[in-house]
């Protein structure tokens, strides 16, 4: 039964998806009603997984094609996690789509993601993971492109290109990695990786899969998709794409990180600066953009940030890594809940002011106690104000830096890892400056010359999403022993973390002295670099934020854009000739054995090479076949994915 379950979680939700769109073509009532059916059966069933053995929740060989499924404390967790967050982005997106196209097509993708993450949270191996990776990867992006506007489309480029790229890498990898270590399943891979002799082959398909599951979390130098897709995709589905999507790349990192490399410090040391940079980088974008979609996404990045450096220290601190095994856990808790409540707070306001700026939707907040309510639960949580959940994990990150910068000392030197505390308190002191610019332009400050709302701005669901949401962080943060920590004390086996020795007292004056740092800092960078910085007087001496971040400072336009498009030039270039050798060795035939020698095909005037020369070539085989190669190509992957999955 256990099994069979495993099974519906992952297929009820893409079933669900033809029947609601078949339904919507009739009814959009009735198909409302149906997705929110299938989410709420879906997160009913993830619940069911509790009263089950846990040696019953295991289905190997699914369909016949080698899928697995299991079910432990981790994965039960993420999926969990993963239903509650989609059934409560179902309850706002009504409201949200009543006056927008293309509802049917959004809720079609909104169900098949359903089931390939449920399908990512719930493998096995990682054959399966890749598998409903991917699928997630194609379904998601249709949210990204959906409000069809220029930027969407170009944001969904850059989504679709880093998911094909990363996918194409992860795929190189996972067939490295099973000629090393001889199996791919997740709680056999510690056991056999620990025995292969090549390390360098092994961290050559560590890196591979890494550059995939990275690039969907959002981490450092792949991260430059992720700000411009959040913002354009529609609000409940940036909510998911932040709450769970991100966490199914981190699944991945976590994956290699505790399964291939499991304690290995030189990989723990590659994680955590590319932690550091991430959690940075992200902090600094937030403090300086005036879109509240773009802050948000910003702050999604860099809490991604510090989540690696979480994974990071596990592999420094080896066999003593509890605390950064438990702070990673309950920081992907709640990075999920609290990015819930912030996108669907931007959607309301989108909604309703029709704007995401901050200059234009300045006080729109005010009078509104619930929104308001909501919004802070989230600031100061993600801040990590004591009190609150996020205040919970970020200590236990803290703590186990400081362990371990202990354990330098007792060594002869820590200068490096207090360089990393202090710029994680730094990016916490950022996190608080940037929300407190968010809350104080929508929910304190009054545009001049405009009126507060008295009529609704939120229906019911949304508000009840908020609010429990909201109450959510408070109690998991006030009673930390009895909620956070049993949740992480479930979920360590899977990351190969020990029970804490002792319980940690989160509110004795040596923990709260990283919060009080992180809050002094922040006030100081509100105050100095967000008031005076930026922020300047308009013509009519109104004071208005500005964006200082200069526009060349874009790495994907610097760098990715202009290596990629060198990539495709050579690529056509080379395809090309190989394309057209049968055409010059005909032409060489015909003048060696034929006195007259044949005419060439006089390309029409825009058939040139390209964009890359004005003179016009021979048409050859190419104009006509490119297009049909690279579908054989693509064939021919589809086929020996399926032939391996079934040997």
């Amino acid at each position: 039964m256990g099994g069979f379950l495993l099974i519906f979680l992952v297929l009820f939700p893409m079933a669900g998806a033809v029947a609601g769109y078949l339904t919507g073509r009739r009814s959009k009532s009735a198909r409302d009603w149906l997705v929110l059916a299938v989410t709420v059966i879906e997160l009913l069933g993830t619940l069911l997984l509790l009263y089950f053995p846990g040696a019953s929740l295991r289905l190997d060989g699914v369909c016949g094609l080698g899928l697995t499924f299991q079910a432990d404390g981790f994965r039960l967790m993420m999926s969990l996690l993963t239903a509650a967050v989609w059934m409560m982005t179902t309850l706002p997106s009504r409201s949200y789509f009543a006056h927008r196209r293309n509802r049917n097509r959004y809720d079609l993708f909104l169900l098949l993601a359903l089931g390939s993450t449920m399908g990512i949270f719930l493998s096995g191996d990682l054959y399966t993971t890749f598998i409903f990776f991917e699928m997630m990867s194609f379904a998601s992006y249709v949210w990204v492109v959906q409000e069809e506007t220029p930027e969407a489309i170009n944001a969904s480029r850059s989504y679709l290109t880093i998911g094909v790229l990363g996918g194409l890498v992860t795929l190189m990898g996972v067939f490295l990695l099973y000629h090393l270590a001889g199996t791919l399943q997740l709680d056999a891979l510690r056991e056999a990786c620990a025995s292969v002799e090549d390390r360098r082959l092994l961290y050559a398909a560590g890196g591979c899969i890494l550059f995939g599951f990275a690039a969907k979390a959002g981490m450092f130098p792949l991260h430059f998709w992720m700000p411009r897709s959040y913002t354009a995709a529609p609000a409940p589905a940036t909510a998911i794409l932040s709450a769970v999507l991100s966490k199914a790349g981190i699944f991945g990192v976590l994956v290699v990180s505790c399964g291939v490399f499991y304690r290995d410090a030189d990989w723990g040391m590659l994680i955590l600066i590319l932690g550091v940079v991430t959690m940075l980088l992200g902090a600094v974008l937030g403090l300086f953009s005036i879109n509240l979609k773009r802050t948000l996404a910003c702050s999604s990045m860099s809490q991604i940030g510090f989540i690696l450096v979480g994974v990071g220290m596990q592999g420094l601190l080896g066999a003593h890594n509890q605390l950064a095994v438990y702070g990673t856990v309950l920081h992907m808790v709640n990075h999920s809940l609290i990015k819930l409540i912030l996108f669907i707070i931007a959607g309301v306001v989108f909604t309703k002011a029709g704007s995401l700026d901050l200059n234009e939707i300045r006080g729109w907040g005010r009078g509104k106690p619930l929104l308001a309510f909501g919004f802070l639960m989230a600031a100061v949580g993600v801040g990590g104000i004591p009190l609150w959940s996020g205040y919970i994990s970020k200590t236990l990150l803290h703590e186990s830096i400081v362990e371990y910068i202990e354990v330098l000392a007792a060594n002869g030197g820590a200068g490096w890892m207090r360089a990393v505390e202090w710029l994680f308190l730094i990016a916490g002191g950022m996190t608080l400056a940037y929300m407190a610019k968010l809350f104080v332009a929508v929910f304190v400050e009054k545009k001049p010359g405009s009126k507060e709302e008295k009529s609704s701005y939120m229906d019911r669901p949304t508000a009840a999403v908020l609010v429990v949401s909201g109450l959510a962080l408070l109690v998991f943060g006030l009673f930390a022993h009895n909620t956070m920590d049993k949740i992480a004390d479930a979920s360590r086996s899977f990351l190969g973390g020990e029970a804490l020795e002792h319980a940690v007292q989160y509110f004795s004056w040596t923990n709260l002295q990283g919060a009080l740092i992180s809050l002094a800092i922040g006030a100081a960078l509100y105050f100095v670099v967000v008031r005076l910085l930026l922020m300047k007087k308009d013509e009519q001496g109104v004071r208005v934020y500005v964006d200082r971040w200069p526009s060349w400072a874009d790495l994907e336009k610097l760098v990715y854009r202009p290596l990629l498009q060198g990539l495709a030039f050579v690529g056509a270039f080379c395809s090309r000739v190989v394309a057209s050798l049968a055409d010059w060795i005909i032409a060489l035939v015909n003048r060696l054995f034929y006195k007259k020698a044949p005419q060439t095909v006089t390309p029409k005037t825009d058939e040139q090479f390209g964009a890359y020369s004005d003179q016009p070539l021979h048409r050859g085989i190419v104009g006509e076949t490119l297009a049909y190669e690279l579908l054989l190509y693509g064939a021919g992957v589809v086929a020996t994915l399926l032939y391996l999955l079934l040997q």
